[in-house]
């Protein structure tokens, strides 16, 4: 595999974790990676991570350092079965997937917790990525990590979902053939967690000096650790060790990710660490061996158990690369959307068209779901992660209904389980400004609306400040300049397994031949406005 580029770009005013020193702090990413895992190829470290219901799906994220990243691209332009992810499935589809590099091409598998495990492979990783195949059919099938052993046999381990398995906290090794496209036995569980290390999941499977390594966390999401499994033999019997855990330290429940070397020696661990409405954010740490035991991040008293470290001295990789940071502003002036971009559901060719011509967004209003309740059920919201605790969105819109039509609506949201977003809204005598929170989302709650009157033109500017706590304001302007405040300010959610996200929509109630649209010159994140009243 040729190295690729170090990767360049806008840096975040909101979140970098390079310090500019020879330093880092965590987490090297203040957005919803849950997750991660990583895998490195020369002097390139290539990371995915779990995209759930949403898509493109998988997106992948390039690095030279393991502290700066970049969106590259994605392994999943729909989701299989196809059409029952073109409505939104909140918390199905991809859990912890794994990516490996074997004979020349780059793998991901992952469970798909209703339908079995898939694999999906390429030459490139900034794709095209072939389609998925399904490498193991069956219901509660989570969380699988391929090892190919230098014997050229291949193994599969994975976890189970109990609410679909029946059973949880063990971990099964299953054959693979050589080309890692098909399971080809029943499996074996090599380890039960049920009495130590309750919810043991999201295996990572691994070899070293003969030993045969499965990193797991267990414990929950929030308040778990990372525990360390090694055998001489692919089937156990295991001996087990915690490695990591919260410790002294705020960073909760520390665990689940992949350990990666660097071509100078050093051994890394990437994780995440859930912070509920800001999602699964991620970290690094320090990692070392010692008598053929990890030891993950600071061990202060030499009990072989780490804690976290919040500020690091960055991996020795031989050289310094440039400061960069994930995609997140759009502009919207070239023929395909920013890879910060994902939709909800399996797209439609009809949802948006890119204008270059223009520079701008043409979001065509979709008509909502059969049986529709609320925003929960909306396929065709375009959003992107938080990219910090604390930062400004705003968005330029133009908004051109259908006038054959009332009750379209195109704006600016904030999605999680409780969810706000301010729009305009067709009616009979003109466009309105209207001003909608939802609570309790995935329980179908309807929406409380506000409508704040009439506007003048159908240009508008939207904003959303978002604050510590995940506090989200609302405003808008009719020039550019003074802000209004709307509305009383929503406490974002988690979503179903993810963090809350922002974005863009236009939607509408009535079927006809011919949509109204909304046109978007761009959208902006930066530091947090701490005056609405200014621009």
């Amino acid at each position: 595999m040729p190295a690729m580029p170090a990767p360049t770009g806008k840096v975040s005013d909101v979140w970098v974790a390079d310090l500019g020193n020879g330093t880092y702090k965590n987490p090297v990413l203040y957005s919803d990676y849950s997750d991660p895992d990583v895998c490195r190829v020369g002097d390139d470290y290539y990371m995915t991570s779990s995209s759930f219901n949403v898509i493109p799906g998988l997106q992948i994220l390039h690095s030279k350092d393991l502290v700066n990243w970049k969106i590259i691209g994605y392994a999943l332009d729909r989701l299989p079965p196809y059409e029952h992810f073109a409505r939104p499935q909140h918390g199905n589809g991809v859990w912890a997937p794994s990516i490996r590099y074997h004979k020349g091409e780059f793998y991901i598998y992952w469970g798909d917790p209703d339908f079995g495990i898939y694999m999906v492979k390429t030459k490139n990783p900034a794709g095209p990525w072939e389609k998925p195949v399904l490498v193991m059919e069956g219901k509660g099938l989570i969380d699988s990590c391929p090892l190919w052993d230098e014997d050229g046999k291949a193994y599969l381990v994975h976890g189970w979902a109990g609410s679909r398995a029946g059973i949880k906290s063990v971990l099964t090794v299953n054959k693979m053939n050589p080309e890692g496209t098909k399971v080809i036995d029943e499996g074996v569980i090599v380890f039960d967690g049920h009495e130590n290390h309750p919810t043991v999941e999201g295996p990572k499977f691994y070899k070293r000096n003969g030993y045969y390594y499965i990193f797991a966390p267990a414990g929950g999401v929030s308040t778990g650790w990372q525990l360390v499994l090694r055998s001489k033999s692919v089937y156990g019997p295991y001996e087990e060790k915690i490695v990591m855990d919260q410790g002294k330290t705020p960073v909760n429940g520390p665990h689940q990710g992949a350990w990666v070397d660097t071509k100078t020696g050093q051994d890394w661990f990437i994780h995440f660490q859930d912070l509920e409405a800001y999602g699964r954010v991620v970290h690094l740490q320090p990692m070392k061996w010692v008598n053929d035991w990890p030891v993950i991040g600071e061990d202060q008293d030499g009990d072989g158990k780490g804690q976290p470290v919040l500020a690091h001295k960055k991996p020795d990789v031989g050289k310094t690369y440039p400061v960069v940071t994930p995609q997140e502003s759009d502009e919207f002036e070239g023929h395909s959307l920013g890879l910060q971009w994902q939709w909800h559901a399996n797209p439609k060719a009809t949802w948006a068209f890119m204008n270059p011509t223009n520079g701008k967004l043409r979001l065509y209003t979709d008509q909502l779901p059969e049986n529709y309740k609320n925003f929960w059920d909306v396929p065709n919201l375009l959003l992107q992660k938080f990219p910090a605790e604390q930062f400004t969105v705003t968005t330029k819109m133009q908004f051109t209904p259908n006038e054959k039509l009332q009750n379209e609506r195109a704006g600016l949201i904030v999605m999680s389980d409780s969810y706000a977003h301010i729009s305009l809204v067709s009616k009979k005598d003109g466009l309105y400004l209207a001003y909608t929170q939802g609570e309790k989302a995935e329980k179908g709650t309807p929406d409380k609306e506000q409508l704040l009157g009439k506007v003048k033109s159908n240009e508008i500017y939207f904003r959303v400040n978002v604050d510590k706590g995940a506090v989200c304001q609302f405003s808008y302007s009719e020039d550019g300049n003074q802000f209004k405040p709307v509305g009383t300010p929503l406490i974002a959610k988690p979503g179903k397994w993810i963090g809350a996200k922002v974005g863009v929509f236009a939607v509408r109630q009535d079927k006809i031949n011919d949509s109204g649209f909304a046109d978007f010159d761009w959208f902006r994140i930066t530091t947090l406005q701490q005056n609405n009243l200014s621009n």
